[in-house]
């Protein structure tokens, strides 16, 4: 178990739970994702899930002003591991003579409005660049445990992957693979650029997980397990296989599971970010 209880709790987390954005269908999010992982993989088009899901576009949030910080014990270890995740990033950047800016961590139920438009809990965790906020519902870790990724620690890789999609924002890879997919001409070439950038967040949650354990001794026995079980879990061909389909890596979005697992374990095991070019190695 991830020893997180001695340290502090970050500023950066809203708790909307409970708020609910007018209109659309309403579904509890475990369901909603298998619904919308069940209808992309069958080939049909999950905007149109995600759009019964969310109701009218102009829908305006039903509850106002600022969210309370969580006080639940879920909201309370993700506050933590946000924490973690902002004193080791710090150190890194400062290491590099730069500032790191921290996102805020918002949680939600069923359905959020971000900058990137209204998300849902079928679409997973995201992160948005627009606004550089990490967007959770919480019933997703449920949905991961089902699917083989239990344990506390798999829940802090999922916040260590969004937090490494920040990290790729501050540094302007977000950016520099968006044109590089917008010049590719090709999707497989998009895709590919695609995976990369998904893999290297896995790797950075690695890093961070590293000096985490460096800096506060948080993990335990069991908890690298946990990690390497839930980026296993969530790897697309198993996503494949467990849909009925054929495994079609050209389809993938996030990587293999053996992918994902080789990633997170590479920064796990140098805690350098210098070691996460997914971009250049052989996938």
């Amino acid at each position: 178990m991830v020893r997180w209880r001695r340290g502090r709790q970050s500023g950066n987390v809203q708790d909307r739970r409970g708020q609910r954005l007018s209109g659309g269908l309403k579904i509890g999010g475990g369901a909603a994702l298998v619904l919308v992982l069940v209808t992309t993989l069958l080939g049909g088009d999950p905007a149109q899930i995600l759009q019964l899901l969310a109701g009218e576009p102009g829908a305006e949030p039903a509850a106002t002003g600022p969210a309370p910080p969580p006080e639940d014990e879920t909201g309370r270890f993700l506050s933590a591991v946000l924490a973690m995740t902002e004193d080791v990033w710090s150190e890194v950047f400062a290491a590099e003579g730069a500032a790191y800016q921290p996102p805020t961590l918002v949680l939600f139920s069923d359905l959020v409005q971000s900058a990137c438009g209204r998300g849902s809990a079928a679409t997973g965790p995201f992160y948005c660049p627009a606004d550089q906020n990490l967007y959770l519902d919480t019933s997703f870790f449920e949905e991961l445990a089902r699917m083989g990724g239990a344990g506390d620690f798999a829940q802090a890789y999922v916040i260590g992957h969004e937090v490494g999609h920040h990290v790729q924002t501050l540094v302007g890879t977000a950016d520099r693979v968006r044109r590089l997919q917008a010049e590719a001409g090709n999707a497989a070439e998009a895709n590919r650029l695609q995976v990369s950038m998904e893999l290297q967040a896995d790797c950075y949650a690695g890093v961070w997980a590293h000096h985490a354990n460096r800096q506060q001794r948080v993990l335990e026995a069991g908890d690298v397990e946990e990690g390497l079980s839930a980026a296993a879990a969530i790897g697309d061909d198993r996503l494949q296989r467990q849909a009925g389909r054929a495994v079609t890596p050209e389809a993938f979005t996030h990587g293999s599971s053996e992918q994902r697992q080789r990633w997170l374990e590479a920064g796990l095991e140098s805690g350098e970010v210098g070691v996460c070019d997914t971009f250049g190695a052989a996938q």
